[in-house]
């Protein structure tokens, strides 16, 4: 892992495979650049082949001679990165990556992932009317010092979902987008024991750095790593969004100079959020996916939870319909800041087919090739990056009645940034769930957890250096 050199120059004698995709009828879409045509340009995409067919399709009308192997990589996103390492390691490696905010430092920290500035700048007449439809915040935080490295596909805010059957049976209504910590505390309270066989929880979460107990430190004022922006962007802010008020103050991208775990606003943020497991409004807290947390939500055991748009789709094909859920913004503490995650193709550094690879990327900010993506057809699997792309019509067969909240975490919550995520993304998200398994199970009290938390992240940040 240290020696990027050697890696690269391994990555680019690696051999490519090759999978031929149909072509069908498409309709009549942008090309950027006159790719060759002679010869076949074997390109691997680390995606679901399923989302992107009709995409290919559309691309291979232009260009037949560039066929695609995709390796569908599962799992939460800090198994995928340690997959994909490890590929990467093993000399087999991947044209286009994708990745969202959890490791996008990761990748382009340890020299994987290829800056894209240069090219983006060079192409700014194909893509002055992507950024415009595009929040800069989504941007910013796809940039590693000053460097953009990747084009954001889709976005998700931790927001609250609320089961509308045990609102209603709890005699409750939606409150409004200015609702507080103690208004929580008492939804919380009224839907906890209600429903069937009176077994439900007011609120339940999942332990993982996305979403978890992270918006409570969030809305606390604080945060898990201290917080800056690098220096450098001035290039995107004053050529993509230079009529953009909420480009004002932009860097060139998040960084995370150091630890600050165990704060006084993080330990009361932890107290608070162990105090609902020790009071009964929280049932046993899962770890890294959400499969049993979505089952829980839609059978009525659970009445709240942190989600993003991502979720619409999986609690439609779980059997809710519209109107079964809603959505709303977190509750005021303090603040009322919102926690994100991005996500976006990245180029391999030192690929063989960089130039296609980016072609092929570009070829994607078309609002109408995203339309073809999967994630973002009848049923909405992520929340769009594209603004124009967020509306009624998009949520209408899934619902939530409240589907504005997601893009509006941006537009009118300007505070809204991203997820704690650095170059040592995996340690962190270890260190950030044992720790915080401990706590909400009352192996140790949310002050030690988080004093052990602030120790072994101080270490991973000496070792890293």
């Amino acid at each position: 892992m240290s020696n990027k050199i050697s890696w690269r120059k391994m990555l680019k004698l690696a051999a490519m495979g090759a999978a031929a995709v149909g072509a069908g009828a498409v309709p009549e879409l942008k090309t950027f650049a006159a790719l060759p045509r002679q010869g076949t340009i074997n390109l691997t995409f680390q995606e679901d082949e399923t989302q992107y067919t009709k995409v290919v399709q559309a691309f291979n009308q232009k260009f037949p001679n560039v066929k695609f192997t995709f390796a569908n990589v599962t799992g939460t996103h800090d198994q995928v990165a340690t997959k994909i390492l490890a590929m990467l390691a093993a000399g087999t490696p991947v044209d286009i990556g994708y990745a969202a905010t959890e490791a996008t430092q990761l990748y382009a920290g340890q020299g994987l992932s290829d800056s894209l500035t240069k090219r983006v700048q060079d192409s700014k007449a194909d893509l002055m009317e992507y950024f415009s439809d595009v929040h800069p915040l989504l941007t910013e935080s796809m940039m590693y010092e000053g460097d953009l490295y990747q084009l954001p596909r889709d976005f998700n805010a931790a927001n609250m979902y609320f089961n509308m059957s045990l609102m209603k049976e709890a005699g409750l209504s939606m409150p409004k987008d200015d609702w507080t910590k103690d208004d929580f505390q008492q939804y919380a309270k009224a839907m906890t024991v209600i429903g069937k066989d009176k077994a439900s929880y007011g609120y339940g979460w999942i332990n993982r750095l996305w979403g978890s107990w992270t918006p409570w430190f969030f809305v606390n004022d604080t945060n898990l790593l201290v917080e800056q922006k690098a220096k450098g962007g001035e290039w995107m802010w004053t050529t993509f969004y230079a009529n953009d008020p909420a480009a004002k103050g932009r860097g060139g991208g998040y960084e995370w100079p150091k630890p600050q775990a165990n704060n006084p606003a993080m330990i009361e943020a932890l107290t608070f959020v162990a105090s609902l497991t020790q009071n009964k409004m929280t049932p046993a807290v899962d770890l890294g996916g959400g499969d049993q947390t979505q089952g829980e939500f839609t059978s009525g055991k659970i009445a709240m939870t942190p989600a993003g748009g991502f979720w619409c789709a999986g609690l439609y094909n779980a059997g809710m319909k519209p109107g079964d859920f809603d959505v709303q913004f977190w509750p005021k503490w303090k603040t009322q800041r919102h926690q994100l995650g991005v996500g976006a193709a990245w180029l391999l550094k030192g690929g063989p087919n960089e130039d296609t690879a980016w072609e092929f990327i570009k070829f994607n900010t078309q609002k109408e090739v995203m339309e073809m993506i999967g994630f973002f057809g009848e049923l909405t699997g992520t929340t769009p990056v594209r603004r124009s792309m967020n509306n009624a019509q998009r949520y209408a067969k899934t619902g939530p009645a409240n589907w504005h909240v997601f893009y509006d975490t941006l537009d009118k919550l300007p505070d809204t940034g991203p997820i704690p995520a650095p170059v040592i993304y995996e340690q962190e998200n270890d260190i950030y769930t044992r720790y915080t398994a401990q706590a909400v199970t009352g192996a140790l009290s949310p002050k030690d957890a988080l004093d052990g938390m602030e120790k072994e992240l101080e270490d991973a940040y000496a070792r890293a250096k």
